[in-house]
Protein backbone atom coordinates (compact mmCIF):
# COMPACT_ATOMS: atom_id res chain seq x y z
CA UNK A 1 0.00 0.00 0.00
CA UNK A 2 2.76 2.21 0.86
CA UNK A 3 4.74 1.84 -2.30
CA UNK A 4 1.54 2.39 -4.34
CA UNK A 5 0.64 5.71 -2.51
CA UNK A 6 4.35 6.92 -3.00
CA UNK A 7 4.01 5.90 -6.91
CA UNK A 8 0.58 7.58 -7.72
CA UNK A 9 1.97 10.87 -5.75
CA UNK A 10 4.78 10.95 -8.42
CA UNK A 11 2.71 10.97 -11.58
CA UNK A 12 4.11 13.91 -14.04
CA UNK A 13 2.03 17.01 -14.24
CA UNK A 14 1.01 17.24 -17.67
CA UNK A 15 2.51 20.61 -19.41
CA UNK A 16 0.31 22.27 -22.01
CA UNK A 17 0.84 25.25 -24.97
CA UNK A 18 -1.56 26.12 -27.10
CA UNK A 19 -0.20 26.32 -30.63
CA UNK A 20 -0.64 29.05 -33.02
CA UNK A 21 0.34 31.23 -36.03
CA UNK A 22 -0.09 35.07 -36.51
CA UNK A 23 -1.93 33.61 -39.66
CA UNK A 24 -5.08 32.42 -41.01
CA UNK A 25 -4.24 28.82 -41.88
CA UNK A 26 -1.81 27.21 -39.80
CA UNK A 27 -1.78 23.56 -39.07
CA UNK A 28 -5.34 22.10 -39.47
CA UNK A 29 -6.40 23.65 -43.02
CA UNK A 30 -9.57 25.21 -44.82
CA UNK A 31 -11.26 25.19 -41.67
CA UNK A 32 -11.52 28.72 -41.83
CA UNK A 33 -14.18 28.53 -44.27
CA UNK A 34 -16.35 26.74 -41.39
CA UNK A 35 -18.60 29.37 -40.14
CA UNK A 36 -17.58 29.14 -36.31
CA UNK A 37 -14.51 30.27 -37.36
CA UNK A 38 -13.16 33.14 -36.51
CA UNK A 39 -8.97 32.93 -37.90
CA UNK A 40 -9.48 35.77 -40.32
CA UNK A 41 -9.28 38.26 -37.56
CA UNK A 42 -6.06 37.55 -36.75
CA UNK A 43 -5.12 40.95 -38.02
CA UNK A 44 -7.06 42.25 -35.18
CA UNK A 45 -5.29 42.67 -31.93
CA UNK A 46 -8.74 41.68 -29.68
CA UNK A 47 -7.98 38.25 -31.55
CA UNK A 48 -5.05 37.82 -29.72
CA UNK A 49 -5.64 39.75 -26.29
CA UNK A 50 -8.73 37.64 -26.25
CA UNK A 51 -7.24 33.89 -26.90
CA UNK A 52 -4.15 35.02 -24.22
CA UNK A 53 -6.87 35.57 -21.60
CA UNK A 54 -8.93 32.74 -22.27
CA UNK A 55 -5.58 30.71 -22.33
CA UNK A 56 -4.96 31.81 -18.98
CA UNK A 57 -7.96 31.14 -17.68
CA UNK A 58 -7.33 27.41 -18.46
CA UNK A 59 -4.22 27.83 -17.12
CA UNK A 60 -1.87 26.80 -20.17
CA UNK A 61 1.63 27.37 -19.49
CA UNK A 62 2.02 28.80 -22.97
CA UNK A 63 1.55 30.15 -26.21
CA UNK A 64 3.47 28.92 -28.66
CA UNK A 65 3.21 31.29 -31.62
CA UNK A 66 4.97 29.08 -34.61
CA UNK A 67 6.66 31.13 -37.74
CA UNK A 68 8.34 31.05 -41.47
CA UNK A 69 10.12 33.17 -43.37
CA UNK A 70 8.78 32.47 -47.26
CA UNK A 71 6.23 30.71 -49.04
CA UNK A 72 4.74 27.11 -49.70
CA UNK A 73 5.04 27.35 -53.43
CA UNK A 74 6.58 23.41 -53.88
CA UNK A 75 3.37 21.89 -54.56
CA UNK A 76 1.96 22.20 -57.95
CA UNK A 77 5.34 24.70 -58.49
CA UNK A 78 3.36 27.52 -57.37
CA UNK A 79 1.36 29.58 -54.67
CA UNK A 80 -2.19 29.41 -56.29
CA UNK A 81 -3.61 26.99 -54.18
CA UNK A 82 -1.46 28.45 -50.78
CA UNK A 83 -3.33 32.15 -51.96
CA UNK A 84 -6.77 30.36 -52.05
CA UNK A 85 -6.18 28.31 -48.93
CA UNK A 86 -4.39 30.41 -46.79
CA UNK A 87 -1.90 27.97 -46.29
CA UNK A 88 0.43 30.52 -43.47
CA UNK A 89 -0.11 33.36 -46.37
CA UNK A 90 -0.85 35.73 -45.38
CA UNK A 91 1.40 35.51 -42.33
CA UNK A 92 2.31 38.36 -39.94
CA UNK A 93 5.64 39.08 -36.90
CA UNK A 94 3.85 36.87 -33.87
CA UNK A 95 6.45 39.09 -31.78
CA UNK A 96 4.33 42.17 -32.36
CA UNK A 97 1.69 40.54 -30.82
CA UNK A 98 3.10 39.71 -26.99
CA UNK A 99 3.17 43.51 -25.34
CA UNK A 100 -0.55 43.42 -25.90
CA UNK A 101 -1.11 39.65 -24.48
CA UNK A 102 1.29 40.05 -21.60
CA UNK A 103 -0.99 43.44 -20.57
CA UNK A 104 -3.68 41.24 -19.93
CA UNK A 105 -2.22 38.40 -18.61
CA UNK A 106 -0.22 37.76 -15.49
CA UNK A 107 0.92 34.21 -15.75
CA UNK A 108 0.50 32.57 -19.65
CA UNK A 109 4.14 32.09 -21.33
CA UNK A 110 4.62 33.40 -24.95
CA UNK A 111 7.56 30.80 -27.28
CA UNK A 112 7.98 33.04 -30.16
CA UNK A 113 9.50 31.38 -33.31
CA UNK A 114 12.10 33.57 -34.78
CA UNK A 115 14.87 31.93 -37.92
CA UNK A 116 17.83 32.70 -36.66
CA UNK A 117 19.22 32.48 -40.13
CA UNK A 118 17.41 35.69 -41.53
CA UNK A 119 18.65 37.59 -38.45
CA UNK A 120 21.69 39.43 -36.89
CA UNK A 121 22.14 38.08 -33.43
CA UNK A 122 22.79 41.64 -31.66
CA UNK A 123 19.20 43.13 -32.61
CA UNK A 124 17.07 39.85 -32.10
CA UNK A 125 19.26 39.22 -28.74
CA UNK A 126 18.45 42.70 -27.94
CA UNK A 127 14.32 42.83 -29.18
CA UNK A 128 14.27 39.04 -26.65
CA UNK A 129 15.98 41.14 -23.83
CA UNK A 130 13.25 43.87 -24.10
CA UNK A 131 9.96 41.43 -24.35
CA UNK A 132 11.82 39.63 -21.16
CA UNK A 133 11.24 42.92 -19.71
CA UNK A 134 7.98 44.01 -20.37
CA UNK A 135 6.95 40.32 -19.46
CA UNK A 136 8.21 40.09 -16.39
CA UNK A 137 10.08 36.97 -17.44
CA UNK A 138 7.72 35.22 -19.87
CA UNK A 139 9.16 34.97 -22.59
CA UNK A 140 10.60 31.91 -24.83
CA UNK A 141 12.42 31.59 -28.19
CA UNK A 142 11.55 28.63 -30.39
CA UNK A 143 15.15 28.43 -32.66
CA UNK A 144 14.37 27.50 -36.08
CA UNK A 145 16.96 27.86 -38.73
CA UNK A 146 14.43 27.80 -41.82
CA UNK A 147 13.85 24.80 -44.38
CA UNK A 148 12.24 27.10 -47.55
CA UNK A 149 13.72 28.01 -50.71
CA UNK A 150 11.58 31.06 -50.91
CA UNK A 151 13.20 32.50 -47.88
CA UNK A 152 16.67 32.37 -49.14
CA UNK A 153 15.06 34.36 -52.33
CA UNK A 154 12.97 36.74 -51.00
CA UNK A 155 16.73 38.04 -48.98
CA UNK A 156 18.76 38.02 -52.11
CA UNK A 157 20.50 34.38 -51.91
CA UNK A 158 20.02 31.43 -54.30
CA UNK A 159 19.19 28.76 -52.32
CA UNK A 160 19.22 27.15 -48.72
CA UNK A 161 22.27 26.52 -47.35
CA UNK A 162 23.51 22.75 -45.96
CA UNK A 163 20.94 21.30 -43.34
CA UNK A 164 24.41 21.00 -41.72
CA UNK A 165 26.08 24.22 -42.01
CA UNK A 166 22.93 25.98 -41.20
CA UNK A 167 23.25 24.50 -38.25
CA UNK A 168 26.95 25.31 -37.62
CA UNK A 169 26.07 29.03 -38.09
CA UNK A 170 22.76 28.78 -35.56
CA UNK A 171 25.76 27.15 -32.49
CA UNK A 172 27.21 30.64 -33.27
CA UNK A 173 24.42 32.51 -33.07
CA UNK A 174 23.40 31.15 -29.47
CA UNK A 175 27.13 31.56 -28.44
CA UNK A 176 27.11 35.45 -29.21
CA UNK A 177 23.39 35.78 -27.64
CA UNK A 178 24.75 34.11 -24.58
CA UNK A 179 27.49 36.79 -24.49
CA UNK A 180 25.10 39.63 -24.58
CA UNK A 181 22.18 38.11 -22.30
CA UNK A 182 24.53 36.81 -19.69
CA UNK A 183 28.15 38.53 -19.87
CA UNK A 184 27.88 42.06 -20.44
CA UNK A 185 25.82 43.02 -17.36
CA UNK A 186 26.52 41.99 -14.09
CA UNK A 187 23.61 41.13 -11.71
CA UNK A 188 23.73 44.19 -9.46
CA UNK A 189 24.84 46.62 -11.92
CA UNK A 190 21.30 48.53 -12.21
CA UNK A 191 21.35 50.84 -8.69
CA UNK A 192 19.16 53.84 -9.30
CA UNK A 193 20.68 56.01 -6.88
CA UNK A 194 19.18 59.33 -7.46
CA UNK A 195 21.13 60.73 -4.66
CA UNK A 196 24.57 60.08 -5.68
CA UNK A 197 23.35 60.25 -9.81
CA UNK A 198 24.53 56.52 -10.42
CA UNK A 199 21.55 54.62 -12.47
CA UNK A 200 24.05 51.91 -13.73
CA UNK A 201 27.82 51.01 -12.02
CA UNK A 202 30.38 51.23 -14.64
CA UNK A 203 32.26 48.75 -13.06
CA UNK A 204 29.54 46.06 -13.59
CA UNK A 205 29.27 46.45 -16.93
CA UNK A 206 31.66 44.95 -19.60
CA UNK A 207 32.28 44.69 -23.02
CA UNK A 208 31.73 41.50 -25.76
CA UNK A 209 34.43 40.98 -27.89
CA UNK A 210 33.38 38.17 -30.60
CA UNK A 211 35.60 37.25 -33.78
CA UNK A 212 33.90 34.13 -35.64
CA UNK A 213 33.19 32.17 -38.61
CA UNK A 214 29.56 33.91 -39.45
CA UNK A 215 29.55 36.60 -37.08
CA UNK A 216 31.60 39.66 -35.21
CA UNK A 217 30.52 41.73 -32.25
CA UNK A 218 32.36 44.61 -30.22
CA UNK A 219 30.51 46.48 -27.60
CA UNK A 220 28.62 46.74 -25.15
CA UNK A 221 25.20 45.16 -24.59
CA UNK A 222 22.37 47.85 -24.67
CA UNK A 223 20.14 46.19 -22.44
CA UNK A 224 20.11 45.26 -18.64
CA UNK A 225 19.33 41.73 -17.46
CA UNK A 226 15.89 40.75 -17.57
CA UNK A 227 14.47 38.58 -15.72
CA UNK A 228 15.26 35.28 -17.23
CA UNK A 229 18.32 36.87 -18.59
CA UNK A 230 17.98 34.11 -21.26
CA UNK A 231 14.84 33.18 -22.72
CA UNK A 232 13.76 29.70 -22.18
CA UNK A 233 15.05 27.53 -25.64
CA UNK A 234 12.35 25.73 -27.74
CA UNK A 235 13.65 23.93 -30.54
CA UNK A 236 12.41 20.89 -32.62
CA UNK A 237 15.75 19.47 -34.29
CA UNK A 238 15.09 15.79 -35.16
CA UNK A 239 17.73 15.30 -37.96
CA UNK A 240 21.29 14.14 -36.11
CA UNK A 241 22.39 17.33 -36.32
CA UNK A 242 19.98 18.67 -34.95
CA UNK A 243 19.13 16.81 -32.06
CA UNK A 244 22.97 16.97 -30.92
CA UNK A 245 21.76 20.95 -31.24
CA UNK A 246 18.34 20.88 -29.29
CA UNK A 247 20.36 18.52 -26.46
CA UNK A 248 22.61 21.04 -26.17
CA UNK A 249 20.35 24.40 -26.11
CA UNK A 250 17.28 23.49 -25.70
CA UNK A 251 15.08 23.42 -22.66
CA UNK A 252 12.05 22.62 -24.48
CA UNK A 253 11.96 20.00 -27.63
CA UNK A 254 9.17 19.28 -29.71
CA UNK A 255 8.74 16.29 -31.11
CA UNK A 256 6.09 14.51 -34.03
CA UNK A 257 4.60 10.93 -33.58
CA UNK A 258 1.54 9.26 -33.21
CA UNK A 259 2.78 6.16 -31.81
CA UNK A 260 3.70 5.57 -28.41
CA UNK A 261 6.23 3.11 -28.85
CA UNK A 262 8.13 5.69 -31.59
CA UNK A 263 7.69 8.84 -29.26
CA UNK A 264 8.89 6.75 -26.44
CA UNK A 265 12.46 6.01 -28.39
CA UNK A 266 12.87 9.19 -29.22
CA UNK A 267 12.20 10.75 -25.83
CA UNK A 268 14.93 7.68 -24.10
CA UNK A 269 17.11 9.38 -27.23
CA UNK A 270 16.72 13.07 -26.59
CA UNK A 271 17.30 11.95 -22.56
CA UNK A 272 20.57 9.94 -23.12
CA UNK A 273 21.85 12.90 -25.46
CA UNK A 274 21.57 15.39 -23.08
CA UNK A 275 23.44 13.41 -20.67
CA UNK A 276 26.33 13.17 -23.11
CA UNK A 277 26.21 16.70 -23.57
CA UNK A 278 26.65 17.33 -19.51
CA UNK A 279 23.40 18.69 -18.95
CA UNK A 280 20.51 16.83 -16.49
CA UNK A 281 18.02 14.89 -18.86
CA UNK A 282 14.92 16.67 -16.73
CA UNK A 283 16.05 19.71 -17.55
CA UNK A 284 14.72 19.01 -20.85
CA UNK A 285 10.88 19.12 -21.73
CA UNK A 286 9.17 17.05 -24.46
CA UNK A 287 6.36 17.81 -25.92
CA UNK A 288 4.13 16.55 -28.77
CA UNK A 289 1.67 18.29 -31.00
CA UNK A 290 -1.57 17.15 -30.98
CA UNK A 291 -5.29 18.09 -32.49
CA UNK A 292 -8.11 17.47 -30.32
CA UNK A 293 -11.88 17.15 -30.79
CA UNK A 294 -13.98 17.33 -28.16
CA UNK A 295 -17.26 17.45 -26.83
CA UNK A 296 -19.52 16.70 -24.14
CA UNK A 297 -19.80 12.83 -25.15
CA UNK A 298 -17.73 10.30 -27.51
CA UNK A 299 -20.44 10.54 -29.97
CA UNK A 300 -20.84 14.41 -29.93
CA UNK A 301 -17.17 14.67 -30.17
CA UNK A 302 -17.11 12.26 -33.39
CA UNK A 303 -19.91 14.24 -34.68
CA UNK A 304 -18.14 16.98 -34.31
CA UNK A 305 -15.34 15.61 -36.24
CA UNK A 306 -17.03 14.77 -39.44
CA UNK A 307 -18.38 18.67 -39.18
CA UNK A 308 -15.05 19.69 -39.06
CA UNK A 309 -13.79 17.34 -41.95
CA UNK A 310 -16.51 18.30 -44.12
CA UNK A 311 -14.60 22.21 -44.12
CA UNK A 312 -11.03 20.88 -44.36
CA UNK A 313 -8.96 20.76 -47.26
CA UNK A 314 -6.50 17.68 -46.72
CA UNK A 315 -5.41 18.71 -50.63
CA UNK A 316 -4.17 21.80 -48.79
CA UNK A 317 -2.74 19.80 -46.11
CA UNK A 318 -0.47 18.10 -48.95
CA UNK A 319 0.85 21.02 -49.86
CA UNK A 320 2.02 22.52 -46.72
CA UNK A 321 3.66 19.05 -46.41
CA UNK A 322 5.09 19.46 -49.98
CA UNK A 323 7.17 22.23 -48.81
CA UNK A 324 8.13 20.46 -45.40
CA UNK A 325 10.32 17.57 -47.65
CA UNK A 326 11.22 20.32 -50.39
CA UNK A 327 9.00 17.78 -53.30
CA UNK A 328 6.33 19.00 -55.20
CA UNK A 329 3.80 15.67 -53.99
CA UNK A 330 1.43 16.91 -56.66
CA UNK A 331 3.50 15.05 -59.79
CA UNK A 332 2.34 11.47 -58.29
CA UNK A 333 -0.68 9.71 -58.63
CA UNK A 334 -3.14 8.85 -55.44
CA UNK A 335 -1.83 5.75 -55.38
CA UNK A 336 1.67 5.95 -56.39
CA UNK A 337 4.20 5.55 -53.44
CA UNK A 338 6.24 8.33 -53.38
CA UNK A 339 9.98 7.78 -53.44
CA UNK A 340 13.02 9.03 -50.59
CA UNK A 341 14.54 11.90 -52.42
CA UNK A 342 17.32 13.37 -50.09
CA UNK A 343 16.83 17.59 -49.57
CA UNK A 344 17.70 20.44 -47.52
CA UNK A 345 14.12 20.43 -46.00
CA UNK A 346 13.06 19.01 -42.92
CA UNK A 347 15.14 15.86 -42.77
CA UNK A 348 12.68 13.80 -40.08
CA UNK A 349 9.65 14.46 -42.17
CA UNK A 350 11.32 13.47 -45.59
CA UNK A 351 12.75 10.19 -43.95
CA UNK A 352 9.41 8.65 -43.70
CA UNK A 353 9.83 8.02 -47.40
CA UNK A 354 12.44 5.78 -47.19
CA UNK A 355 10.96 3.91 -44.19
CA UNK A 356 7.83 3.63 -45.34
CA UNK A 357 5.65 3.18 -48.65
CA UNK A 358 3.58 6.30 -48.24
CA UNK A 359 1.11 7.18 -51.42
CA UNK A 360 -0.55 10.95 -51.71
CA UNK A 361 -3.58 9.11 -50.71
CA UNK A 362 -2.01 7.74 -47.44
CA UNK A 363 -0.88 11.67 -47.35
CA UNK A 364 -4.83 12.80 -48.25
CA UNK A 365 -5.91 10.34 -44.95
CA UNK A 366 -3.89 11.61 -42.31
CA UNK A 367 -4.47 15.28 -43.10
CA UNK A 368 -8.33 14.32 -42.72
CA UNK A 369 -8.55 18.03 -40.89
CA UNK A 370 -5.71 19.60 -43.13
CA UNK A 371 -3.29 18.76 -40.59
CA UNK A 372 -0.58 15.81 -39.91
CA UNK A 373 -0.80 15.92 -36.23
CA UNK A 374 -2.23 13.08 -34.43
CA UNK A 375 -5.80 13.76 -33.90
CA UNK A 376 -7.53 12.73 -29.75
CA UNK A 377 -11.65 12.67 -30.85
CA UNK A 378 -13.82 12.06 -27.74
CA UNK A 379 -15.49 13.26 -24.30
CA UNK A 380 -13.46 15.04 -21.80
CA UNK A 381 -13.03 12.08 -19.51
CA UNK A 382 -11.57 10.17 -22.70
CA UNK A 383 -9.51 12.71 -24.42
CA UNK A 384 -7.45 13.28 -20.25
CA UNK A 385 -7.41 9.29 -20.32
CA UNK A 386 -5.57 9.14 -23.74
CA UNK A 387 -3.12 11.94 -22.79
CA UNK A 388 -2.12 10.36 -19.72
CA UNK A 389 -1.83 7.20 -21.34
CA UNK A 390 0.70 9.07 -23.82
CA UNK A 391 2.48 10.64 -21.12
CA UNK A 392 2.61 7.72 -18.48
CA UNK A 393 3.52 5.53 -22.00
CA UNK A 394 6.05 7.72 -23.18
CA UNK A 395 7.69 9.63 -20.96
CA UNK A 396 6.90 12.73 -22.87
CA UNK A 397 6.59 16.14 -20.46
CA UNK A 398 3.45 17.89 -22.04
CA UNK A 399 1.33 18.72 -25.62
CA UNK A 400 1.21 21.51 -28.00
CA UNK A 401 -2.28 21.81 -28.61
CA UNK A 402 -3.40 23.21 -32.27
CA UNK A 403 -6.57 24.95 -32.88
CA UNK A 404 -9.36 23.40 -35.65
CA UNK A 405 -11.90 26.06 -35.68
CA UNK A 406 -10.95 29.40 -33.76
CA UNK A 407 -11.30 30.28 -30.92
CA UNK A 408 -13.75 27.09 -30.32
CA UNK A 409 -11.58 24.33 -30.06
CA UNK A 410 -9.72 25.81 -26.79
CA UNK A 411 -13.00 27.12 -25.19
CA UNK A 412 -14.36 23.11 -25.35
CA UNK A 413 -10.72 21.80 -24.49
CA UNK A 414 -10.96 24.09 -21.43
CA UNK A 415 -14.58 23.36 -20.41
CA UNK A 416 -13.91 19.25 -21.28
CA UNK A 417 -10.27 18.18 -20.83
CA UNK A 418 -9.20 19.92 -18.25
CA UNK A 419 -11.18 19.52 -15.42
CA UNK A 420 -11.20 15.68 -16.22
CA UNK A 421 -7.18 16.27 -16.07
CA UNK A 422 -7.62 18.08 -12.55
CA UNK A 423 -9.74 15.76 -11.00
CA UNK A 424 -6.80 13.12 -12.06
CA UNK A 425 -4.22 14.89 -10.11
CA UNK A 426 -2.45 15.54 -13.52
CA UNK A 427 -3.11 19.33 -14.29
CA UNK A 428 -2.26 21.99 -12.09
CA UNK A 429 -5.03 23.82 -10.49
CA UNK A 430 -3.25 27.38 -10.22
CA UNK A 431 -0.48 28.74 -11.48
CA UNK A 432 2.90 28.52 -9.51
CA UNK A 433 4.66 31.65 -8.76
CA UNK A 434 7.79 32.98 -10.98
CA UNK A 435 8.87 33.54 -14.36
CA UNK A 436 8.18 31.02 -17.44
CA UNK A 437 11.13 28.95 -16.59
CA UNK A 438 10.94 28.74 -12.73
CA UNK A 439 7.40 27.94 -13.35
CA UNK A 440 7.94 25.32 -16.03
CA UNK A 441 11.48 23.82 -14.04
CA UNK A 442 11.25 24.91 -10.31
CA UNK A 443 14.78 25.43 -9.90
CA UNK A 444 14.99 29.51 -10.67
CA UNK A 445 14.78 32.54 -12.87
CA UNK A 446 17.89 31.61 -15.07
CA UNK A 447 19.29 28.45 -16.94
CA UNK A 448 21.27 26.23 -14.75
CA UNK A 449 25.19 25.61 -14.49
CA UNK A 450 24.91 23.02 -16.33
CA UNK A 451 23.52 24.73 -19.74
CA UNK A 452 26.43 26.14 -21.99
CA UNK A 453 24.86 29.57 -21.79
CA UNK A 454 26.61 29.50 -17.90
CA UNK A 455 30.15 29.71 -19.41
CA UNK A 456 29.58 33.24 -20.83
CA UNK A 457 28.03 34.66 -17.49
CA UNK A 458 30.03 37.80 -15.70
CA UNK A 459 32.19 36.20 -12.95
CA UNK A 460 31.85 38.43 -10.10
CA UNK A 461 32.38 36.98 -6.82
CA UNK A 462 27.82 36.67 -6.47
CA UNK A 463 28.26 34.70 -9.85
CA UNK A 464 31.05 32.44 -8.88
CA UNK A 465 29.49 31.27 -5.60
CA UNK A 466 26.11 30.87 -6.95
CA UNK A 467 27.70 28.87 -9.80
CA UNK A 468 30.17 26.79 -7.45
CA UNK A 469 26.79 25.93 -5.35
CA UNK A 470 24.65 25.33 -8.41
CA UNK A 471 27.40 22.46 -9.44
CA UNK A 472 27.69 20.97 -5.81
CA UNK A 473 24.02 20.55 -5.50
CA UNK A 474 24.17 18.86 -9.00
CA UNK A 475 26.69 16.58 -8.12
CA UNK A 476 25.46 16.11 -4.81
CA UNK A 477 22.10 14.84 -6.17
Amino acid sequence: MTNTSQKSTKKKQILLNAFDMNSVGHINHGLWTHPRDQSHRFNELSYWTDLAKTLEAGLFDGLFIADITGVYDVYQNGIDLTLKESIQLPSHDPSTLVSAMASVTQNLGFGITVNLSYETPYQFARRFASLDHLTQGRIGWNIVTGYLDSAERLIGQKGLKDHDLRYEQAEEFLELCYKYWEGSWENDAIRKDKVNRIFTDPNKVHQIQHQGRFYQSEGVFQVSPSPQRTPVLFQAGASPRGLAFSTRHAECVFIGGDQPEKLKQQVDKIRELAVQQGRNPEDIKIFVGITVITAETDVLAQQKLEEYASYASPEAGLAHFSSSVGIDLAQYADDEAIPYRQTNSIASVNNKFKENKITPNDLKAQHKLGGRYPLIIGSGQTVAEKLIQLIDETGIDGFNLTRTVAPESHHDFIQYVIPELQQRGRFKTEYAQGSLRQKIFQHGDHLTALHPASHFRCQNSKDKQHIVKETVDKQSA
